[in-house]
This record gives C-alpha cells, sequence and structure tokens, in this order.
C-alpha cells in the first residue's frame, strides 16, 4: 500500500550547540531558527512531557532520552495526524493515524509500521479489518468495499494468499461466491465457485480461471466431470442428472453419445 507517511521529522537535537537552554530546569525552552522545544529536560535534552514545533509541524507528548517515546500527537499542516504511542522516535504500540486524503489507521504499529492487528477506512469507505506485517496485509483478514464485494481469508504482503472467500457484490458477478485457494491476489489452486444462479465449479483454478480438473453442475443437474483448459472444458464427460453418461468432450471438441 502505498501512503505517505507522516515521520518527516528530522532529528530534534542534532545540532546541540545552536540551542540554547539551562540544563538544570525542570522545564525549558528551546528554540532553533524554524522551530522549538517547550518542556521537561534531564541532562540537557528533552525528558518527560513537552511539546515541538518544526515550521508547521507539531508533536505533544512524551519524551524520552531526547526521543519521542510513549504517548503523543503528532500533527501536520495538512490536518493529517497521529494519536498514539511511540518508541524511539518511531509510532510503536497502539495509535490512530488519520491522513488528511487517504483514510484512516486504526491499530497497532511496530517500529513505525502496521504491525499487528488493524483496521484501515479508504476514503471510498471500503475497510481491512485483521493482520499487517511490515506495512503489509498479512494474515487473517476482511476486506469489504461499499458495494458489498467482500473477501475474507488468508493474505500475504498484501495479497489475497492461500484459503479465502469471495463475494461479489453489484455488477455482472453480484451474487457469486468463491471459497478456495488464492494467490497473489487470484483464484489459484483447489477451490468452489458458485454462481448466483445456482450453477457450481468445484475444481482447481489457475489465474481466475478453470484450469485442471474439475466438475461443473449445471442448474438441471447436468453435469459435466474432467478436465479444463484456462475455463474451457477440454478431456472429460457430460452427465445428465440421473449420472447417465451422454457426451464426451476430447482436446476441447465435444462427441454426444
Amino acid at each position: 500500500m502505498n501512503k505517505t507517511r507522516l515521520l518527516f521529522l528530522v532529528p530534534l537535537f542534532v545540532l546541540a550547540s545552536l540551542f540554547a537552554f539551562n540544563s538544570y530546569a525542570d522545564e525549558v525552552t528551546i528554540s532553533w531558527k524554524k522551530g522549538a522545544y517547550i518542556g521537561e529536560v534531564a541532562n540537557g535534552i528533552p525528558d518527560g512531557q513537552g511539546t515541538w514545533f518544526y515550521r508547521y509541524d507539531k508533536y505533544v507528548g512524551e519524551y524520552k532520552d531526547g526521543m519521542r517515546h510513549g504517548q503523543g500527537t503528532y500533527t501536520r499542516p495538512d490536518g493529517s495526524t497521529y494519536v498514539g504511542e511511540w518508541k524511539d522516535d518511531k509510532f510503536h504500540g497502539q495509535g490512530i493515524l488519520t491522513f488528511a486524503e487517504r483514510g484512516k489507521y486504526v491499530g497497532e504499529y511496530k517500529e513505525g509500521k502496521y504491525h499487528g492487528q488493524g483496521i484501515f477506512t479508504f476514503p471510498d469507505e471500503s475497510t481491512y479489518v485483521g493482520e499487517w506485517k511490515d506495512d503489509k496485509r498479512h494474515g487473517q483478514g476482511t476486506y469489504t468495499h461499499p458495494d458489498g464485494t467482500k473477501y475474507v481469508g488468508e493474505y500475504k504482503d498484501g495479497k489475497y494468499h492461500g484459503q479465502g472467500t469471495y463475494t461479489f457484490g453489484s455488477g455482472p458477478y453480484s451474487g457469486n461466491t468463491y471459497v478456495g485457494e488464492h494467490r497473489d491476489n487470484k483464484r489459484h489452486g483447489q477451490g468452489t465457485y458458485t454462481y448466483a444462479d445456482g450453477e457450481k465449479y468445484v475444481g482447481e483454478h489457475n489465474d481466475n480461471t478453470k484450469h485442471g480438473q474439475g466438475t461443473y453442475t449445471f442448474v438441471d443437474g447436468t453435469k459435466y466431470v474432467g478436465e479444463w483448459n484456462y475455463d474451457t472444458a477440454w478431456n472429460g464427460t457430460g452427465y445428465d442428472k440421473d449420472g447417465n453418461a451422454i457426451a464426451t468432450i476430447s482436446d476441447g471438441v465435444m462427441t454426444e453419445k
């Protein structure tokens, strides 16, 4: 997921010679060319509660050994905010990151990245609820679109990968569902695809198509059992609803019995 991270911050105190403060005071004002720190210090560096300004950015919260550490709120001039836990100058622990135009994340962080359980709400009101790793959807999760389209299952590196259920919302595939294996955001492996009218395919998939061994059952009970080649019945047998063979298919060509 591409997004603008809020950690645009420069190290706050690397140019200590520019600062003017009383190192023995419990609370001081530290000023430099484009910013200031107002708050508690220990041994001459921020430690405890404080407020930091840099140009139009602002942080209000806890410090430890000169770094943001503990609870704090960071605000950007465009209205983007982070409210939550920090460790060693990075988002770490529970937090809420609200973008001005790109949505909202509520959940766990690790070293500045989405990591653990979290909820991301997109500008179009789509939502993802589930596990994250290194800023990507990873593990179990549910992605819901405003039109009712939904995926519930496993993710890897931000993509559908593993076992999952995909339900189509509005549009030409409305009411269709797929339950089975996915790879790289596509149906891949064993699965069951059920159509809104009741027809069903059970078998192998490849690149979002019926491919390999599988059984397709029609609404009237007739079925095809055999091999598929990228959505085309290739080598197999057709049966009526009573199980009697009524046709064969060889290399995509059907011969009736």
